[in-house]
């Protein structure tokens, strides 16, 4: 009885502000209706009498067990090298003494901004059978599809997630630790092995994580540089795209949600058995740089080699989106930029940027109140709310796909017990049909949330950090001289957060530019996306159009960075806020 009045007195508290609980209502109502029920209904339909005996047969199947350790094995790989590649940038970064770091942090993010397989096409190009490098130069035949090919595209595809993170936690130790072990008599090798690592281990562990399911979900590259080496996403896509399966798909759906729960639990589990935590607060030392030439020059050079094969890769799209076919004709042109910006391409290009401005404020919104919520409030349901609102990136976008093709594919009614005949009984439409043909706004809402619902896990992870660091007793001051939360949050605690809002709101837009996985399923002929039609060209091997769309897409995301910095800005001061504050 003492939890259950506990928690009443927890609602009370929240329902005595009618905008606070109406916020707390219509997230939870979004999260359960745009998260849950999606994944609901593909493990719904993946155990349905059509599913449950399709998993009997691809469990047993020997082609399907190599497709299923494939997508293991690949996501393994992929998550290690990728960790160890943003390891490397943040540790140069932030650790050693060497030039070139804001040339080499610039070219480390320009791989978010892009669309995953553009890194696959111009790979293809520079370094497959009949590519510029590996046969105009070096006059080797080498064969780049399958998995060493993926591993290199999806490592550095991704590797960016690894580094800003990575990069974050070592600028937060405290370098009087490593001060202390110094004066101890331990020596840089040894502070490095007992002192930086274990205090980066939720970090890598993070890292590992998200690469892993970005790589084992990614569709794109597989279905570029895949080869003969099949994946499960690249199963699912044709289960629905080419044979029209949905229980097919929902279950291939399945079978790829748990590795990453596997690895999410063991993640999880080490978590909970290491202690990270350091006595200071805040650092208090000075960071002292590896200068040691045997140790600072392998790393820089490692990590530049890196950082010009990206400067390669980028600079194969933008040359290849002015000439007709790269690597055969050189001849320069512009038709390629006149078929996206004129031709077929301008829907596409109109669609995605107006879905995706739609979708980031509302994303960065979302993100920002559950963060509050989770944060500043108590109440009943706290953690499964901010899980709820982190498994728009937990789950592979494949799944979420397939989820929202399988729930929202038809609209959703109620049958009134009153009026109408028992042969036309009266309905009420609860929620209109949101994906395939004739959807609502031609399926551009099924997108549109899609979008939200994969960026809402950012921007609430960047609140939650930036809320930890707030005192909030700012917050109760500010309620104590009678404004009430809503005006609270506006005017106070979201323009303390505004770096962590901006980032968030930066994430939703580059992310919702560049999806494919989770879209590629929603798409119709009313509603083009870039990603979908770079995907076409690739696959029909118009390579020109294909970069030229990837150019216009970078330049695009680049644009709505800088708006973003003029609008909401990236810095804040905490006095400039309390003085024109609530």
């Amino acid at each position: 009885m003492t939890i259950l009045r506990r928690y009443a007195s927890q609602f009370r508290r929240i329902f005595q502000d009618p905008v606070l609980a109406l916020s707390l209502i219509l997230i939870t109502l979004f999260l359960v209706l745009m998260v849950v029920l999606p994944i609901g209904a593909m493990v719904g339909e993946s155990a349905s009498p059509e599913g449950l005996p399709l998993f009997a047969h691809y469990v047993t199947s020997s082609t399907y067990q190599t497709i299923i350790i494939n997508t293991v094995v690949m996501g393994l790989l992929v998550a290690t090298v990728g960790t160890a590649l943003g390891f490397l940038f943040a540790y140069v970064q932030v650790k050693v003494k060497a030039p070139l770091k804001r040339f080499m942090h610039v070219v480390a993010l320009v791989p978010i901004i892009s669309p995953p397989f553009a890194v696959a096409t111009a790979t293809l190009v520079l370094f497959g059978r009949n590519g510029i490098i590996t046969r105009g130069i070096f006059g080797v035949r080498y064969d780049i599809y399958g998995l060493d090919g993926l591993t290199l595209v999806l490592a550095l595809s991704y590797f960016t997630v690894a580094y800003l993170n990575l990069k974050g936690m070592m600028q937060a130790l405290d370098p009087a630790l490593e001060e202390a072990a110094t004066n101890l008599g331990a020596s840089k090798w040894r502070i490095f092995r007992t002192v930086t690592v274990p205090m980066l281990i939720p970090g890598i562990l993070g890292s590992f994580l998200l690469l892993f399911v970005e790589a084992i979900a990614d569709l794109g590259n597989p279905l570029v540089l895949g080869g003969n080496y099949e994946v499960l996403a690249t199963r699912i896509y044709i289960s629905v795209i080419g044979l029209y399966d949905t229980t097919a798909a929902a279950v291939l759906s399945i079978i790829l949600l748990v590795p990453s729960l596997v690895i999410f639990v063991v993640q999880r589990y080490w978590l909970s058995r290491l202690s990270v935590i350091s006595v200071t607060g805040k650092p208090s030392g000075t960071p002292q740089l590896i200068t040691n030439p045997w140790v600072r020059w392998p790393l820089f050079g490692l990590t530049m080699f890196v950082t010009l094969l990206i400067v390669l890769l980028y600079a194969m799209i933008l040359y290849g989106s002015f000439v007709m076919v790269p690597g055969v004709n050189n001849t320069f042109t512009l038709a390629n930029f006149d078929f996206v910006i004129n031709g077929y391409g301008s829907k596409a290009m109109t669609d995605t940027t107006l879905l995706s401005a739609i979708a980031t404020p509302i994303a960065g919104l979302l993100g920002m109140l559950i963060a509050f919520l989770v944060v500043r409030k108590e109440f009943p349901g706290r953690g499964a709310l901010d899980f709820a609102g982190m498994l728009g990136i937990a789950v592979p976008g494949t799944i979420l796909g397939i989820g929202f093709l399988l729930m929202y594919n038809d609209p959703i009614t109620l049958t009134l017990p009153f009026g109408g005949t028992p042969e036309q009984p009266l309905t009420l439409t609860l929620l209109p049909k949101l994906t395939g043909g004739r959807a609502i706004f031609g399926g551009a809402l099924a997108i549109v949330i899609v979008f939200v619902v994969r960026s809402i896990p950012a921007a609430l992870r960047a609140g939650v950090a930036s809320l930890s660091q707030i005192d909030p007793s700012i917050e109760e001051a500010s309620i104590s001289l009678g404004a009430d939360n809503a005006r609270t949050f506006r005017k106070i605690t979201l323009p303390l957060i505004r770096p962590a809002f901006l980032s968030g709101l930066i994430y939703a837009f580059a992310r919702s530019m560049t999806a494919l996985s989770a879209i590629v399923f929603l798409t119709t002929p009313q509603t083009k996306i870039m990603t979908h039609q770079i995907l076409n060209e690739v696959e029909n091997g118009r390579y020109g159009n294909a970069f030229a769309y990837c150019v216009i897409l970078i330049g695009i995301v680049l644009v709505a960075i800088g708006i973003l910095y003029a609008t909401v800005g990236s810095t804040t001061g905490a006095e400039r806020t309390l003085e024109g504050g609530a």
